[in-house]
């Protein structure tokens, strides 16, 4: 008979579309081979709730409330009467806490797995007695409204600021009082050691992975550009605002000193919901947004490099890991390759400097697709997802952090 396994997510962990999509999906695949899990998650977009059979077949139990984002928001502002982070009361619901009380009282769980920071308010106070916690915060994500504060204008700045110092709070607290805390990468467990020390000990991580059986080069994809075109890509979710920024900023410092070397260029921006902001972008020549697409495969197999110009970056982008799987050209800030360990004839171009990017991006546009098989051979030995889990798997059976490797 296996264990019980409370598993709390701040997003239906299907489809894995997008990063934390990826990672909560091959967690949860992870834990169902090996508990019974008890899944308590939101449902953000509704087109996600055609996926539920999905998940529930991982699962003994499922409760998934919808949430209107917009509604959420506003919802949020409680924060500011109750002094807590606003991410709390954003992903607060009765529903959810009232199904997760049920679980607690009469499934007494063995195991509790908390994905992403402001879903532990959920059992706070309140685990059962003997039960193995492990604290999944992904990122350090206060210091990701930190990095939001130093970039927006007032009053928004203030308000980024304040989120940054209320959840970094919270998230101190709950870290005392699970087991263990895990990042998604050695540096982010690192800088959150370095802010919270009293839970130094119990700080560790996991690494990232990437599906490299679907994301594999041998396979044959129909070219999505223009015949013979030289293409550069950018792919993410749209209408998260690290890579609205980073597409911006590329767009204006970089596009027309590309299109004055190389005028054919092009740059495509493929992801779901494209913000107005990204979509103004393609009116400028050259530029062009896709929207959601149902395979980014082929935009990447065709293009001559992936250009990731992050400015605000947490933990190890699934983006990066993706181009490398496909063997692509990598060209990126040092952000955006924060836990992609050096590895021999891998070799992308990283500078915070704009004109170094150029100059590399007109070097690849100038010549046909070049792969690199060490991109690859990196992914393969290195972020392979059962491998990586395993930490989390002996987290949760020794109850003890593992040195870092």
């Amino acid at each position: 008979m296996k264990n019980k396994l409370l598993f709390l997510v701040h997003r239906l962990p299907y489809p894995p579309n997008k990063g934390d999509k990826i990672a909560s999906f091959n967690l949860l695949r992870f834990l169902a081979e090996r508990y019974d899990v008890y899944l308590g998650t939101f449902i953000d977009d509704p087109e996600d709730r055609q996926y539920m059979d999905k998940v529930r077949a991982f699962c003994v139990d499922l409760c998934a409330p919808e949430i209107d984002p917009r509604i959420a928001r506003v919802a949020s502002l409680r924060g500011l009467v109750t002094g807590e982070a606003l991410s709390l009361p954003y992903l607060r619901s009765r529903a959810l806490f009232d199904w997760v009380t049920r679980v607690l009282e009469d499934q007494r769980p063995e195991r509790i797995v908390i994905f992403s920071g402001p879903m532990a308010q959920y059992v706070t106070g309140r685990v059962p007695s003997g039960a193995a916690t492990v604290f999944d915060m992904v990122d350090v994500d206060s210091e990701k409204w930190r990095s939001y504060g130093e970039r927006k204008a007032w009053p928004m700045s203030w308000l980024y600021r304040r989120e940054a110092d209320r959840l970094l709070d919270f998230e101190r607290r709950m870290a005392r009082e699970f087991d263990a805390t895990v990042f998604v990468s050695k540096e982010e467990a690192e800088l959150f050691r370095g802010l919270a020390p009293e839970s130094a000990a119990k700080t560790t991580y996991r690494i990232q992975g990437v599906d490299s059986a679907f994301f594999d080069p041998a396979q044959a994809f129909d070219d999505p550009y223009p015949d013979g075109v030289p293409t550069l890509v950018f792919t993410g979710a749209m209408d998260y605002w690290p890579n609205v920024d980073a597409v911006r900023w590329f767009v204006a410092d970089a596009m027309p000193a590309i299109r004055a070397a190389v005028p054919a260029a092009q740059f495509y921006i493929v992801g779901r919901h494209p913000a107005p902001e990204v979509q103004k972008l393609a009116e400028q020549a050259g530029v062009h947004v896709t929207g959601g697409v149902p395979d980014v495969r082929p935009y990447l197999a065709h293009a001559r490099a992936a250009v990731l110009p992050l400015r605000i970056a947490r933990g190890i982008q699934n983006k990066v890991l993706e181009a490398m799987a496909m063997q692509l050209a990598v060209i990126a800030t040092p952000g955006a390759m924060t836990g992609i360990q050096p590895y021999p004839g891998f070799e992308p171009t990283i500078s915070e400097d704009m004109g170094v990017l150029v100059e590399a991006a007109i070097a690849r546009l100038r010549e046909p697709r070049e792969a690199s098989p060490a991109a690859r051979a990196c992914v393969l030995e290195r972020y392979d997802w059962n491998a990586n889990l395993q930490r989390i798997g002996r987290l949760l059976e020794t109850g003890q952090v593992e040195p870092d490797l």
